[in-house]
């Protein structure tokens, strides 16, 4: 899996049933490695269900293939895990009463576990991405802004080494400003060599970032293509980019 834009992710006619109501159905995409993909849609269309759905955290039919491995039904959260997939929720689950150091820390604990030493390494990495969390390492989670949770979130996963970083509406919530510097960083990770799936209700911002995105509309993909293209697409934009999606 060495060489470079490896495919770290392919899914094929992804179905997730709620007894017999379809939350997904036949959903297929792939994501390469160093490649950003997004997934735009309206609220309620399916895009949470589809995160957890590749994290194991829910029973699908069809074919999910990480890393080359096919991954059957007993896709156990904790082996995708321990291979590289991290999610970081809309909720950001930070533990409030704990610094930000520790929260990042707890990041590694997985690898800690499995017998890697670098977490100190690795936090040096983080800070140079956020600047903000080095200034603020000793603070408590529970005091941030909802910006530096977010980075909070996004750092503590990085502590993971992920080969595949799942976000789930990084923007939510937060102001443009913050939303953009929030974006800068996660394009600047696509050159450390990560997948990133990035589920977003910003469509423009989504799209200006992303190599190739996917809209998912009641639980099916109803258009994808490389970024710019869908930027350009008039549906998109009616529905997506118009006037009244601006901030």
């Amino acid at each position: 899996m060495k060489h470079d834009h490896a495919v770290i992710l392919d899914v094929r006619d992804l179905t997730v049933a709620y007894g017999k109501v379809e939350a997904l159905h036949k959903i297929s995409l792939s994501i390469r490695r160093g490649e950003i993909v997004t997934v735009i849609g309206p609220n309620g269309a399916g895009k949470t269900t589809l995160l957890s759905a590749l994290m194991g955290l829910l029973p699908t039919t069809g074919e999910i293939v990480y890393l080359g491995h096919s991954q059957g039904r007993e896709r156990e959260v904790e082996y995708l895990v321990r291979h590289g997939m991290t999610l970081v929720p809309e909720k950001r689950e930070l533990f409030a009463e704990m610094s930000v150091e520790d929260n990042l820390l707890l990041g590694a604990f997985d690898r800690y576990r499995t017998g890697h030493r670098d977490q100190m390494e690795t936090m040096d990495e983080v800070f140079e991405l956020f600047p903000r969390l080095e200034e603020r390492r000793s603070q408590l989670a529970g005091t941030l802004s909802g910006g530096e949770r977010q980075m909070l979130a996004m750092g503590r996963a990085l502590m993971a080494k992920p080969k595949l970083l799942m976000l789930d509406e990084p923007s939510l919530g937060l102001a443009p400003l913050i939303i953009k510097e929030i974006f800068r960083i996660i394009s600047e990770l696509k050159e450390t060599g990560v997948a990133i799936l990035l589920v977003e209700q910003n469509a423009r911002a989504a799209l200006q970032i992303a190599d190739y995105g996917y809209v998912l509309e009641t639980g099916e993909v109803s258009l994808e293509g490389p970024s710019h293209d869908l930027a350009a697409d008039q549906r998109v934009i009616d529905v997506y980019l118009g006037l009244g999606h601006k901030h």
